[in-house]
């Protein structure tokens, strides 16, 4: 069986392939804001402000646990591209089974953890105790429904390792449309508060796992999925676990990093923290663009370097490094200019305006050396190398981060000290992951002995 008739992303023109490839995963992005946004709103205004509190406060471990495990099934993408890029059905069968296979034992898994330990995780983050029935409400519900989120994500992550991002596109937009409905329904008609959105969430999980699913069973082509052959295969298993926990780990220190610079701008006060509420929203903006291109160069890497074509590794890589540096720096650009507008969308607060435009300052100048780190350790890890990319994100952003929070704030405390911790731990990690790439012994080492790099390379 062929897994493909004709494949562009190893034979195309580069920059047309990864763009194809880039708007409907940045399209996603934005229908996965807004899916997140609806719910917040709704509870906002239908249901109040102490119900706002408790569903937010239950963002930070929901996506500590789910952050990780997505980390790891991201292994099984990396070698599903290259078996598909490599035209090895047998190889890329095992690979989705497996995948398939992961996705319903870790989704069972995080159900039955995260229930046990629901409470203690919201004591631990000092949830207000006026709060705290509506947090254990939405996280308890949230986490019956894990099985169907896990399985989502690995579908996803499948489709896009063989290079469709429309199907999950589409998908998403689908679960989103259900999530509002239902929100309103539950909610607005209903009166069932909390419970009414967390289930309505749930609802349209579930729905999403049951297309995502349906496609993959119903496709004729190699990585179609056939029930009966679900299972874990172990040497594919271990490949995965090789590729996928270097990359858990990493997003679950890069939760823990977090928390600390939030516990740090909490220090300042309520109008640090709205300032810093609503840069982050524009951030975020940001971060979609960028993960957008970084999921790209991943796949492009995987399905060329599964198909020898070395070349066309390094080539792509350089033509989507050039594209990201282009558009984030020109958004830095915008970003600054109209700090101030923007920043009033969210708030009329001169105060908050003025102290997240400062934020903006700091933080957009730099974002064009986050652009190094995303695509190269992209690109590395679509070559399999898990390591050595998670090891330099660790120390180069996480370990720093913290040593900027606990030794350098104290003797300089300010909320733009704080802010600062992002360029200067980005702009040592992008100098680091610079000169790991251009030695390129991370695609040497994975080269089979038989196969050279091209000297033009």
């Amino acid at each position: 069986m062929q897994t493909s008739q004709e494949n562009q992303i190893v034979e195309g023109v580069i920059w047309k392939q990864l763009l194809i490839f880039f708007f409907p995963i940045l399209i996603g992005s934005f229908f996965q804001q807004l899916y997140n946004t609806v719910d917040t709103v709704i509870v906002g205004q239908y249901v109040g402000k102490q119900a706002l509190a408790g569903v937010g406060s239950t963002g930070t471990v929901i996506n500590l646990w789910l952050g990780f495990f997505i980390g790891l099934a991201g292994g099984a993408s990396v070698i599903i591209s290259q078996y598909y890029g490599a035209n090895d059905a047998d190889g890329l069968s095992k690979a989705v089974h497996t995948s398939v296979a992961l996705a319903l034992a870790g989704g069972a898994v995080l159900t039955a953890v995260g229930l046990s330990t629901a409470k203690v995780s919201l004591e631990i983050l000092d949830v207000a105790e006026e709060v705290m029935d509506e947090a254990m409400t939405y996280i308890t519900v949230f986490y019956t429904g894990m099985i169907a989120t896990v399985i989502y994500n690995v579908g996803t992550g499948i489709l896009r390792a063989i290079g469709d991002s429309r199907r999950p596109l589409y998908i998403l937009i689908a679960c989103c449309g259900v999530n509002i409905v239902l929100d309103l329904l539950f909610v607005v008609a209903f009166h069932w508060d909390v419970f009414g959105v967390a289930l309505a969430t749930v609802i349209a999980q579930i729905v999403s796992a049951a297309l995502i699913m349906l496609r993959l069973i119903r496709v004729q082509a190699a990585y179609r999925v056939r029930l009966r052959l679900v299972r874990f295969h172990g040497p594919t298993l271990k490949k995965v676990i090789r590729l996928g926990l270097p990359t858990g780990m990493q997003s679950v220190l890069y939760s823990i990093s977090n928390l600390v610079i939030q516990a740090a701008v909490n220090s300042f006060g309520t109008d640090a923290m709205a300032s810093w509420a609503a840069v982050s929203r524009i951030d975020g903006f940001v971060w979609m663009i960028m993960g957008a291109f970084g999921i790209s160069v991943t796949t492009f890497v995987g399905q060329n370097f599964g198909a020898g074509r070395y070349d066309r590794v390094l080539r792509g890589t350089r033509v989507c490094l050039a594209m990201t540096v282009g558009t984030i720096s020109t958004l830095s650009v915008l970003e600054i200019l109209f700090a101030g507008p923007i920043l009033r969308i969210f708030t009329g607060d001169e105060t908050v305006v003025t102290m997240g435009a400062a934020f903006v300052r700091v933080w957009a100048p730099a974002y064009t050396a986050y652009v190094f780190i995303e695509i190269f350790s992209g690109a590395v890890r679509g070559v399999g190398e898990a390591i050595q990319p998670m090891v330099i994100t660790i120390f180069g952003v996480c370990v720093l981060r913290l040593i900027w929070i606990w030794g350098v704030l104290p003797f300089h405390r300010s909320p733009a000290m704080v802010a600062a911790s992002y360029p200067v731990t980005w702009g040592i990690t992008a100098v680091v992951f610079i000169v790991y790439y251009l030695r390129k012994n991370w695609l040497k080492r994975h080269i089979p002995p038989q196969r050279e790099l091209p000297a033009s390379s």
